[in-house]
């Protein structure tokens, strides 16, 4: 039903698309700064929950089904951009390690955002007696524009009263995490995931 000739063509609307979208979030990113600033170090923080969420609950997981060094690209971060470019500093794309954040990399693309909106569902039926609506936009922030404007527009819509607040909190964390989170993940993930996996492989080489 599609081609070729029209992914390529859709696929270079998608920036052009977000631009109105990234305007909207800056103006609520904007009005709502003092709230922002009062988050401080938590908004810092979640970028941790980035990179070793993803290595201390899906590592484990991925080496129980059978994945050996592809677990490492695979789960070190969320997966996004900068991570492929990083894995293919270090790694190299064809190396397991590449193989397995390539894998990570495509998945998210075409199921991340659909994902992040049925988790954004499930986590708003929690908030707030379990999960303050504030910490979860700023969950939503895991540097892909397409998955936070998913999760945080569904807690939005289910959580109406909270709904710029949300929107810009999801904003500022996915700005911090495109910033920082190349950094996060050369510094701490890729490290720490290597860490991970010699413990469980016992594998030293």
């Amino acid at each position: 039903m599609v081609n070729t000739k029209d992914m390529e063509f859709a696929s270079s609307l998608i920036v052009v698309a977000t631009y109105a979208l990234m305007a909207r979030y800056g103006t609520l990113v904007g009005p709502n700064v003092p709230k922002i600033l009062e988050a401080g170090v938590a908004l810092l923080l979640q970028e941790i929950g980035n990179n070793w969420g993803s290595i201390a609950v899906a590592l484990p997981i991925a080496m129980m089904l059978g994945l050996r060094r592809e677990v490492i690209g695979a789960c070190y971060s969320v997966g996004r951009e900068p991570n492929l470019s990083l894995i293919s500093e270090v790694y190299g794309l064809d190396t397991p390690e590449g193989r397995g954040a390539m894998g990570t990399y495509i998945t998210g693309t075409v199921l991340g955002a659909a994902f992040h909106s049925i988790l954004g569902s499930l986590m708003a039926s929690l908030s707030p007696a379990i999960f303050h609506p504030y910490s979860l936009a700023m969950a939503a922030g895991v540097g892909s524009a397409s998955m936070m404007t998913a999760v945080a527009a569904t807690i939005g819509q289910a959580l109406p009263q909270f709904e710029d607040e949300i929107l810009a909190f999801a904003a500022a964390s996915n700005l911090i995490t495109g910033v920082t989170g190349l950094y996060m993940s050369w510094l701490v993930g890729l490290p720490f995931a290597n860490w991970v996996y010699r413990k469980l492989s016992r594998d030293r080489t």
